[in-house]
């Protein structure tokens, strides 16, 4: 068996692992009394969980009506957080001065150990990252000195704290992939044409980086825009007007990622440090981003311009 085959099970293994974790979020939430809406939070983490593990043995059919129930769910506000452990702040402190700096080390060791796995075997980079969180774990373990039912409760807490949004990322790329499907990208392409005079190149590269980035902060992943803006606008305005591809979709990319600092839409990004830290403000991440991600997409126009002709 080759190593590509072998990042295919790895692959399918973390999926599992994923969602057995949902499975235990789900019990969790069923052993909650005081829980006002846990059967329907229960649903949504058994239905997510099922999804993630049994995965390609479930019919298209059946999958697309399960995302179905649990956009209902969702829609009748039946998924909410629970009753979660309180954590001790005064041990929290305690450990917090112990271990020290040393807490940095599990999140260096999931971006070298991703980055050097992928980099030099053929393993696939989501199949890489999942072997890298599962050394930073250990690395975890051996420095806090944590008991596995800590780790359970904590998972379990930050779950139901991400709460319906732990599915957004999914929904999103298979969004892409249907935009690109049903050819958004050509009607793009037809629209733009009726303001962009043929030949300019400024204007191109103008549309193209905004446009990925609104495209983005609409779709929440500058991945699934990127397929759909590229074929619009990047191949008809950019590529063709002499416009290098590699140094244009990379400056694309990066101008997506712009986007990504302004919406809602990039739950990972956006949402998820907000639920975390139960901030008071749910768009306080965004307001503080939001001036460098202009800043940073106005200079993408001229880099694009001058680097990629």
């Amino acid at each position: 068996m080759d190593l590509k085959a072998i990042s295919n099970i790895l692959l399918e293994i973390f999926y599992i692992m994923v969602g057995l974790f949902f499975i235990l979020t789900m019990l969790f939430t069923l052993k909650d009394k005081n829980h006002k809406t846990r059967y329907g939070t229960a649903l949504f983490w058994g239905i997510l969980g099922c999804i993630f593990i049994l995965g390609e043995t479930i019919p298209p059919v059946v999958s697309g009506l399960l995302i179905v129930v649990i956009g209902i769910l969702a829609a009748f506000n039946q998924i909410n957080i629970g009753t979660i452990k309180e954590l001790d702040s005064t041990f929290a402190n305690l450990k917090a001065n112990e271990i020290g700096i040393k807490i940095f080390v599990p999140s260096l060791i999931i971006a070298l150990a991703a980055l050097l796995i992928a980099q030099f075997t053929p393993i696939s980079s989501v199949a890489s990252i999942g072997i890298s969180s599962i050394i930073a774990l250990i690395a975890t373990f051996l420095i806090t000195k944590a008991k596995p039912n800590e780790f359970i409760e904590d998972s379990n807490r930050m779950f139901q704290s991400v709460g319906s949004t732990a599915i957004l990322p999914q929904l999103l790329a298979a969004l892409g992939a249907l935009f690109t499907t049903a050819g958004v990208g050509d009607i793009i392409s037809n629209m733009i044409s009726n303001f962009i005079p043929e030949g300019n190149i400024l204007l191109g590269i103008t549309a193209y980086c905004v446009g990925m980035a609104i495209f983005t902060a609409i779709m929440g992943n500058a991945f699934a825009a990127f397929s759909v803006i590229t074929v619009g606008i990047g191949v008809p305005f950019v590529f063709a007007q002499g416009g290098n591809p590699i140094i244009a979709s990379a400056l694309a990319m990066t101008a997506g990622f712009c986007g990504t600092l302004i919406t809602p839409m990039a739950a990972n990004f956006n949402v998820l440090p907000v639920a975390l830290l139960e901030t008071k403000d749910k768009n306080a991440v965004i307001k503080v981003q939001a001036i460098f991600a202009i800043i940073l997409l106005a200079i993408h126009i001229p880099l694009m311009y001058f680097l990629a002709f």
